[in-house]
């Protein structure tokens, strides 16, 4: 999969060291971790094969499946489209950003100096994709059960926190523009189609588009006919269940 004679010598053995450290593992090949940390334009500048995207094409299903197990154990009464919802919102990139802030992963990356000077090191969809390319990494170096083992020692407990303090899956409209944004690089977009009754007891209904598919949603405030659009969109999407629970 990776070129074996591509010079990645800029990458600091002692920086490798740290994020072993912090990872609680040493990788027996220190390349795929080299290449775990380095951003396209990083490489585009160097003229180097490869990046970390193909890493964090498989970290992304690795990183999938731990997370679906973990949650099977904690919510064993919970529906398939409930787990799924919650899995969603686990594995999103603010979640995932959150994560790789605990140990400074952003530390460890190499970014081309156009993306250095715009903070690259700071931006969640790049700590997101990061993450995920190190345990795609993992996944190589040292198989299935010890990426999940330092998932759960390093990373499960802030998990679980993140899900407490911050539950937005339950928000139909922030739960769409994540599955939207990840699986159909787009945004929902709403428009308001219908305003009826008198001004102190109006009924909206709202239009949610994605992509060739449209729903509508009814309520006593924008926001509420928003809401319910955006549910209607998850049902036609098969997310959320047709009896209207997850």
């Amino acid at each position: 999969m990776f070129s074996p004679k591509e010079d990645l010598d800029f990458v600091k053995e002692e920086k490798l060291a740290e994020l072993e450290r912090r990872l609680g593992y040493s990788f027996k090949d220190k390349g795929l971790l080299k290449r775990a940390l380095i951003h396209r334009s990083f490489a585009f500048e160097r003229d180097l094969k490869e990046n970390y995207e193909v890493l964090e094409f498989l970290g992304d299903a690795v990183i999938g499946l731990i997370v679906s197990e973990e949650l099977i154990k904690r919510f064993p009464d919970k529906r398939e489209g409930e787990l799924s919802q919650i899995r969603a919102f686990l594995v999103s990139e603010p979640s995932l950003s959150k994560l790789a802030k605990s140990i400074g992963l952003g530390e460890f990356l190499y970014l081309g100096k156009g993306e250095k000077r715009s903070g690259g090191k700071e931006k969640s969809s790049i700590l997101c994709d990061v993450f995920e390319s190190v345990f795609g990494a993992l996944y190589l170096d040292a198989g299935f059960e010890k990426a999940r083992e330092i998932f759960k020692k390093n990373f499960l407990p802030l998990m679980w926190e993140i899900l407490e303090r911050a539950p937005t899956y339950k928000d139909f409209k922030s739960y769409l523009q994540e599955i939207t944004q990840r699986e159909y690089k787009t945004l929902p977009q709403y428009r308001i189609v219908k305003a009826v009754g008198p001004e102190h007891d109006k009924e909206f209904t709202v239009e949610c588009r994605v992509g060739e598919l449209t729903t509508t949603g009814k309520g006593k405030t924008k926001k509420a006919a928003e809401q319910k659009a955006a549910e209607e969109m998850l049902k036609a999407l098969g997310v959320v269940d047709g009896s209207g629970e997850s």
